[in-house]
């Protein structure tokens, strides 16, 4: 769910109406009498739902969506078009305006991918620990071991809010962590953070392939804003891995950044390559939507609030929120997405004529 009853409330007090699709907060734990009393009107059907001016969502518009979209409608979720051509060229067919909450900027990172990326690293490292158990494939290894027993190796790859948030997360377990990142001030950051509990590393093609090649879980969580994820790990790498091993990839979400990722969904979460079992869940936050839901709302609501009372006049007075703007009228707006279906981007310039 993409609002909680505390956010409608806040929207419905800047004097919006806002509609909620019933059920929608089932999972969230939140029923349709708690957005009643906030102030929101409830309806039958998605149809019903699309048709207001603002369409708010965690992920992009899915297969039986496509035709909800239109000219007139200004749509804001994680989009991560990158690796959607099929939702592109919808959005680009229909008019729609689309904003990509991950796309967004801030003073320090994106500030709306944050909280997301924070559930998916300590997600990543719970779900990794659960199918290193041997009846699910895994090599049967206790991620913190016992006393007199080697605990589980993790590496992760890449420093942001979800490499760190999975380092903290297997460095609590007890489990041997290094982390690689090119990043060399952020590696300082988080070793002066974890000290010992989490060994810092230079990330390039060798120092990935030594680590891959020793490690009971890897964890994938490159991330270039609005572009495919790169292909760090390779098939080769996997191939020196351990039987039983285990490969979580946050990055699935934009296209993955294991060789042979493939995305795999919350019912039937994994499968096995050579022996290895990769887990490359899209939208790993939806696995816990009670604690997803709440964090969204707290960092998206006052984007939301801003864009709902004109995005046009939002995106002229915030460039970071600018940023967030995928697609306009029939073009695509952000510069990765536009590179990476070989089109020239629309400028904001263009767009606020």
């Amino acid at each position: 769910m993409a609002l909680t009853p505390a956010g409608t409330r806040e929207l419905c007090k800047q004097g919006h109406d806002v509609i909620v699709e019933t059920t929608a907060g089932a999972a969230s734990g939140y029923a349709d009498q708690d957005y009643v009393r906030a102030g929101a009107r409830i309806v039958d059907t998605a149809a019903e739902a699309w048709a207001a001016e603002m369409v708010l969502k965690v992920k992009e518009p899915q297969d039986a969506e496509l035709a909800f979209l239109r000219p007139d409608l200004l749509l804001v979720t994680y989009l991560h078009l990158a690796a959607e051509p099929a939702v592109t060229r919808a959005l680009r067919e229909s008019g729609t305006t689309a904003f990509g909450y991950e796309c967004v900027t801030g003073d320090r990172g994106l500030p709306l991918l944050s909280p997301m990326s924070e559930v998916a690293g300590r997600l990543a490292v719970q779900v990794g620990a659960y199918h290193l158990m041997s009846p699910l494939g895994g090599s049967g290894i206790l991620m913190a071991g016992v006393p007199g027993t080697q605990p589980a190796k993790v590496t992760i790859i890449g420093g942001g809010i979800a490499g760190e948030a999975a380092a903290r997360m297997a460095g609590g377990l007890g489990a041997d962590v290094r982390l690689l990142d090119i990043n060399l001030e952020r590696l300082r950051e988080i070793s002066n953070l974890y000290g010992n509990d989490v060994n810092t590393l230079a990330s390039n093609e060798y120092s990935i392939a030594e680590n891959v090649a020793e490690s009971d879980l890897v964890i994938g969580s490159v991330l270039i804003p609005g572009a495919a994820a790169p292909k760090l790990v390779t098939s080769e790498m996997i191939a020196q891995m351990r039987p039983g091993s285990v490969l979580v990839d946050i990055a699935i979400d934009q296209g993955g950044c294991f060789e042979g990722s493939r995305p795999t969904t919350h019912e039937d979460p994994t499968f096995t390559v050579d022996g290895k079992v990769f887990y490359c869940v899209g939208n790993m936050p939806g696995a816990v939507p009670r604690t997803s839901t709440a964090a969204l709302t707290n960092a998206t609501l006052p984007y939301v609030s801003a864009l709902a009372g004109g995005w046009r006049e939002a995106i002229a007075a915030n460039h970071h929120l600018a940023d967030g703007l995928n697609t306009y009228a029939d073009r695509i707006v952000h510069p990765a997405v536009a590179e990476t279906y070989g089109v020239e981007p629309m400028t904001i310039a263009e767009v606020l004529r």
